[in-house]
């Protein structure tokens, strides 16, 4: 048997999600405000990670934005990246982490984040089995997709900081294909 030194680590940043099939593999990231959702189907042995920076969709913001930092888009595109891997939604569980007040004197972004992500798995009728949000630490999450085991450590010092810097800096955006056509 495998020891979990020996499996294969996926990092999962801001406004990414990862679902995986190999017991072997274990997804983590770095949350401060931002809020992560683990899924799974026990059954079909599939399960996934996604980062969000912002609760709700980008067409809910006063100033748009990328769909990818927010809660809305990375939760859909989990479930869906669940159910194209065999999973069921009836059978789908999941677990939230994140969600600290990390700055005392902004609002708190990251409550609201794991409010959200509570809503929308209630609305969605997908099972909580496990939640660690809120505090004034960040936190590095490991979860095991296909087992359902998740290990979190609070982050201070450096590395809270860091946690912090990730929350304020916005999502990578993608560039553009590369196009034969010019443009004068």
């Amino acid at each position: 048997m495998m020891t979990e030194a020996a499996g294969r680590r996926v990092h999962v940043i801001q406004g990414e999600f990862k679902v995986v099939d190999d017991p072997d593999v274990v997804l983590s990231t770095i949350l401060g405000s931002c809020v992560a959702a683990c899924m799974r189907d026990p059954v079909a042995g599939v399960g996934g990670m996604n980062h969000f920076l912002l609760p709700g969709s980008a067409g809910s913001a006063a100033s748009g934005g990328d769909a990818t930092r927010y809660g809305v888009h990375l939760m859909e595109l989990l479930i869906n990246g669940l159910l194209k891997q065999g999973a069921r939604r009836d059978r789908l569980e999941a677990k939230i982490f994140g969600g600290a007040r990390t700055i005392a004197r902004f609002s708190n972004v990251g409550e609201q984040n794991a409010a959200f992500a509570r809503q929308f798995l209630m609305d969605e009728g997908i099972r909580i089995v496990g939640e660690s949000t809120g505090g004034e630490h960040g936190r590095k999450l490991e979860y095991w997709p296909v087992n359902g085991r998740a290990r979190q450590y609070a982050l201070t010092g450096v590395e809270a900081q860091r946690a912090i810097q990730l929350d304020q800096k916005p999502a990578p955006v993608p560039k553009p294909a590369e196009s034969s056509i010019e443009f004068f």
